[in-house]
């Protein structure tokens, strides 16, 4: 299968086969293809908690972590983080002069978490796994349950298993409609 193959075949799956987990050994790859992905200084700020157990899924449940109940139902939840704190400033100063923090501390972080975790959505996809991004969690509480240090910065989590479904591809727009200008 091509990468374009995979790219078009990559759906928002939120219906896995509960009886069947993800094991280890693919869990594995699909970190692998993250920690590959080009970070800003090669500070490679992402990091991963991945949530398999029952008990941990109930404690989110219990404290109404996620508000889409498909979540939970989920067999392997992945918690996407960033460390803000990991980006050289000395050195950025050093070589490039003054610059915005912001675009190296949280905004950074959540940069590089993303395109970590398109390789890992992707990887996904080719390992026959299914993927959603969710993005509606409460942050501050999920932090408090799994002890996040404050600087870790928590996007989205992406929940993973294998399809009980197959979802339809979504309307997308053309080419000619996300080209703004063409200078």
């Amino acid at each position: 299968m091509t990468l374009k193959n995979i790219i078009e075949k990559r759906r928002s799956v939120r219906k896995f086969k509960a009886d069947e987990k993800v094991p280890k050994d693919l869990i594995n790859e699909l970190i692998d293809a993250a920690r590959l992905a080009p970070s800003a200084c090669n500070a490679q700020p992402s990091r991963f908690i991945l949530i398999e157990d029952d008990k941990t899924k109930e404690l989110l449940k219990e404290n109404n972590i996620f508000r889409q109940a498909f979540v939970y139902e989920a067999p392997l939840i992945i918690v996407c983080l960033g460390d803000a704190s990991v980006f050289p400033k000395e050195r950025l100063e050093k070589n490039y002069g003054s610059f915005d923090e912001e675009v190296l501390g949280d905004v950074g972080a959540i940069r590089d978490v993303a395109i970590a975790t398109q390789n890992l959505v992707l990887m996904a996809t080719e390992l026959g796994l299914g993927t959603c991004y969710i993005g509606l969690v409460d942050r501050k509480k999920i932090k408090e349950i799994l002890e996040i240090p404050q600087n870790y910065v928590l996007p989205f989590v992406i929940i993973t298993g294998y399809p009980a479904e197959e979802p339809k591809s979504s309307p997308r727009k053309s080419v000619k409609e996300v080209i703004i200008k063409n200078l």
